[in-house]
């Protein structure tokens, strides 16, 4: 399963109404993937949200030296593959950090996402947590 920041945020935030559901999902995974665009949109979103910035880099740093997870650093053909998907859905209001998601998604052959993020649905992929 691919990673996402909003499912990130999920699995470290206690309070969050879907935490239970994503720390299990997480667990469960036996193959899980994101990449370094979701890792610094997180590390924002935690700081933005006043979580606990040591607790969220501390994660990240989890995550970076976790054997069952993956994490892909972006480079620029990764960006213009995720431009020209950009480019080729003008209709859509998705990030850079999606459409980077999306293209590793379809060359790593996964599905489903941890996340609330319907444009992954939009995109025919699995959203394992609600909004």
């Amino acid at each position: 399963m691919l990673l996402d920041t909003a499912g990130l945020l999920s699995c470290l935030d206690r309070s969050d109404k879907r935490h239970q559901q994503a720390a299990s999902l997480f667990r469960s995974a036996r193959y899980r993937v994101t990449h370094s665009y979701v890792l610094a949109e997180f590390i924002a979103l935690c700081r933005s949200r006043k979580l606990n910035a040591q607790l969220a880099i501390g994660f990240v740093e989890t995550l970076m030296q976790d054997p069952l997870t993956e994490v892909l650093w972006v480079d620029s053909g990764l960006t213009e593959q995720a431009l020209d998907l950009l480019k080729s859905r003008p209709d859509k209001t998705y990030s850079l950090c999606d459409a980077v998601s999306f293209v590793i998604m379809r060359l790593q052959g996964v599905q489903e996402a941890l996340t609330t993020d319907r444009h992954f649905e939009q995109e025919g992929f699995v959203r394992l947590l609600s909004p």
